[in-house]
This record gives structure tokens, sequence and C-alpha cells, in this order.
């Protein structure tokens, strides 16, 4: 009898949690505005699900990841990679990145055939130190699995607070099996921008845009005023595997390189579209940029100015292809929900979402080639342009 008793418990105690679950669902349908109406087997099948696992299922279940899941599942059926849930801890690693609070691990990584790849390990860095190396797949972040991930969810999860540690499962083209390796994040300061000036008479200055970050205008400021003062009368603008950042970094940076007017327009769903522009104040060299199937987001949005203004000359292969925007919202209990609510549309209105930029002059670089063709052969393009300039 006390086990019939605890079971007749449980059993109403599991009835008026359905019931207060259905409240709540049953509230925020009427809100929709009558969803239920059309959908009434679906939420019924949702109902009998809830309760069979919450009494069926072999070990007990908490109310909290009955709900996670289910807000997963939702978010999922997008089938946006870039559309994602973040429950508290996600979340709160996500803020950390935006606000720049952040430990990290000195890598710089890409999305390759689906699969998180490194393209960039800094010297001196956690990731350096541990071995991982260009051309490493990521499989794992801690528990979860990194195939499939979006950008930028994977970098946040790699961030952190400084002193923390994250585990990394690593996969390597001819080693048998992946390995784990355990980091310690570490504050990372490594530049966005990279310049020189190229060796010889030639004049040409050499950048290179690793990401886009709020540093990053002022780091080329600073980079054009040096190379200019060098003697600099053209430039290679180098975006192969920038994986992207923040918009308006972007838009700073192209008002270096493209004449006074749109840079990207931002079309949202409701109709509603956003401009911005350049101010007109761009170099006025000869350019050539090299782009390759790593260039994405920000990078796309620059190659994109660059291409439609005739600003210059893009060289190597069709970019990555991720022409939308994602806007986080917050949520309760410390979660949130990062969105996609817009596509970027290029100064000549080309939606470059899933299919990226074409350059002008196509160059496939063979992986690990002794010989960098794509560079040579945007070396010779910029040299005739400033022939001609001459």
């Amino acid at each position: 009898m006390e086990f019939n008793q605890h079971s007749c418990t449980g059993r109403v105690r599991g009835m008026r949690w359905l019931v207060a679950l259905a409240v709540l669902v049953f509230a925020l349908i009427v809100a929709a505005g009558g969803l239920l109406a059309s959908n009434y087997k679906h939420f019924g099948t949702l109902f009998k699900v809830i309760s069979l696992v919450r009494t069926q299922y072999l070990e007990p279940v908490s109310t909290t990841t009955l709900v996670d899941g289910a807000i997963r599942g939702l978010v999922k059926s997008l089938n946006d990679p870039y559309s994602v849930y973040l429950d508290a801890g996600e979340y709160a690693q996500l803020r950390e990145q935006i606000q720049g609070a952040f430990g990290g691990l000195g890598i710089l990584v890409g999305i390759k055939d689906g699969y998180l790849t490194v393209e960039r390990s800094y010297q001196g860095t956690p990731a350096q130190r541990s071995g991982i190396m260009k051309g490493d797949m990521i499989t794992r972040i801690d528990d979860r699995d990194a195939r499939g991930i979006d950008l930028d969810t994977a970098i946040g999860l790699m961030r952190g607070p400084v002193g923390t540690k994250v585990k990394l499962t690593i996969a390597r083209k001819g080693v048998a099996r992946p390995w784990d390796v355990e980091l310690v994040r570490e504050e990372i300061s490594v530049p966005t921008v990279e310049g020189r000036m190229l060796p010889g008479e030639s004049g040409i200055g050499y950048i290179a845009l690793s990401q886009f970050t709020e540093k990053t205008p002022g780091e080329l400021e600073a980079t054009i005023a040096r190379l200019k003062s060098q003697g600099m009368r053209g430039v290679l603008l180098d975006l192969r595997n920038n994986p992207g950042g923040e918009l308006h970094a972007a838009v700073k940076v192209a008002g270096y390189f493209v004449p006074q007017g749109p840079v990207v327009y931002i079309d949202y769903r409701s109709g509603k579209q956003e401009t911005y522009s350049a101010d007109g104040q761009n170099l006025k060299l000869p350019l050539v940029v090299l782009v390759n199937r790593a260039s994405a987001s920000a990078a796309e949005i620059l190659a994109g100015a660059i291409k439609d203004t005739g600003s210059g000359v893009l060289v190597g292969e069709r970019t990555f292809g991720k022409g939308i925007v994602q806007t986080v919202f917050d949520l309760d209990n410390g979660a949130g929900l990062k969105l996609t609510t817009a596509r970027y549309l290029t100064p000549s209105r080309h939606d470059i979402h899933k299919k990226g930029i074409t350059p002008d002059v196509v160059v496939e670089q063979e992986p690990n080639a002794a010989v960098d063709e794509q560079m040579e052969k945007a070396l010779q393009i910029l040299e005739s342009k400033m022939a001609k300039a001459a």
C-alpha cells in the first residue's frame, strides 16, 4: 500500500505539472493568434511525449532539461546553423566575448567542409604551445560536438575568463585517431592587421586583415600611415582566411578603400532596410584584394563593396557565402537566443548568402603548395595597374 500511495502522489504531481504547462502553452498560443486551431494534433503529440518522458523514461528528467531541449529543438528546426539557443553558461561566454572581457587560446579558425578548422596558431599562445597547427580540425569543444557548429558559437565556447580551462578534441590528417588537449585560457592580444612593404622598389604595401574587431580600424589607420611614409603607391589587401567579425569595423575599414557611397545594405524581413556608407576619404591607390573559401561575413562585406564599386580587383577563390545578420536576444534565467534577423546586400544589392563572391580573377590554390599562385597573380595585376596609374 505504501508503494501505491507514493505512485499516486507522483501521478498527481505529474498531472499538476502537465496542467500548468498546458495553461502556459495555451496562453502563448492565444497570444500568437490561434496557432492551436491549425496545429492541435501536433500540440497533442507534444503533451503526450512530455507525459511519457516524465512518467515512463528510465531515469528522472528535470523540467528544466525538458524545456531547454524543447527550445533547442525548436531553434534547430529552422535548419539555420547561425540561429542558436544559448543556455545561461553559453550566453555568459558570448557576452564576455562581445564586451571584450575574455581570455582566449590564440587560434584563428574557420569552417571547411562542415568542420571547425584551424587557420592559424599564433606564436606564444596556449594553442601554439600545445602543438595545435594550421589544418587541424576541432571535433569537440568540451563536451559539445563541433561538427556543423556555427563559427560565432564555436568562438564563444573557446573564449572565456582568463585562467579557466577548455578541452578541445583535435583531428589531424595522417593521424589515426583524434586526441584531447586541455588548454588554459590566457589574455590574448593578437593584432588584427599586419602590414609591410614588399621587397624591392615596387612601392607595394602588403596589408593582411585576420578578422574585424573594434581595434581593426585604428590598427589599419596606423599601418597605412606607416606604409605611406615608406613610399607605398599600391595596396595588396589580403582577406584570405578572414572569418569576419564586427559589421561596424568592416564598414570603417571599407572607407579606406571605396569611394563615397553605400558599403552594405541590411535588409530585414519587415521590409525595413539600413544603409551603411563610406565617407569618400579612401586612399585612391591601385588595389588588388586576395580572397579564398574561408573569407566570410564581414570580410565578404568589404570584398563585395570593393568589387561592386570597381575600387580594386579581387583575386583568388569564391568566398564562403555568409551574408546574414544575427541579433542576440535576452531570455529568462540568464539564457539567450542568437537569431538570424536580416541579410547583407552588397552595394549593387547582390545577395551573397550561400553563394559567396566570385573574384574578378579566379586562381585556385592547392593546399600546402610550395608557391602561392594567388599572391603571384595578384602582384602581376597590381604592378600592371600601378604602371598605368603612373
